[in-house]
């Protein structure tokens, strides 16, 4: 499995992943202008030309917000989220980012014990950030300095 930058050729296979992890999924146009963007990355985890997974970060300045993390429903739980995100850390780094956030509902206890186990702190909650079904969020953080 290879960890590296999401390419326009991978939406056909990252949009079926995103319908089936989501209850509001992105669009593919959504997916797209993201990737033109100078300020944005997304990793895809690949193996034998099947993406497993991908994530992604908006930057701006010395922060990052990560938009998404998805792993295909079939591969969970075998350390596939983790490369992501350790692959999502060390490229934003590189470019400069020294501050993480990411939102994640708080019935995901995988998710959060996974963000915890790469240094995300919980910071506080976003009321009703979700839909179908409705949910709070948990914001969470990582900082090299602590945030």
């Amino acid at each position: 499995m290879i960890i590296r930058e999401m390419q326009l050729d991978d939406l056909e296979q990252v949009m079926v992943l995103e319908q089936d992890l989501f209850s509001v999924p992105w669009t593919e146009n959504g997916f797209f202008s993201f990737l033109i963007r100078e300020d944005a990355l997304f990793l895809v985890a690949e193996e034998d030309g099947e993406i497993l997974g991908y994530c992604g970060v908006l930057m701006v300045l010395d922060e990052g917000d990560i938009t998404n993390v998805a792993v295909d429903r079939k591969r969970q739980g075998k350390g596939i989220g983790k490369k992501l995100i350790q692959g999502l850390i060390k490229k934003t780094v590189q470019a400069g980012v020294t501050r993480l956030h990411l939102e994640v509902r708080p019935s995901n206890a995988a998710a959060i014990a996974l963000y915890e186990g790469q240094g995300f702190r919980k910071t506080g909650i976003r009321k009703n950030y979700y839909e179908s079904p409705t949910e709070d969020a948990v914001l969470m953080c990582r900082e090299e300095q602590g945030c």
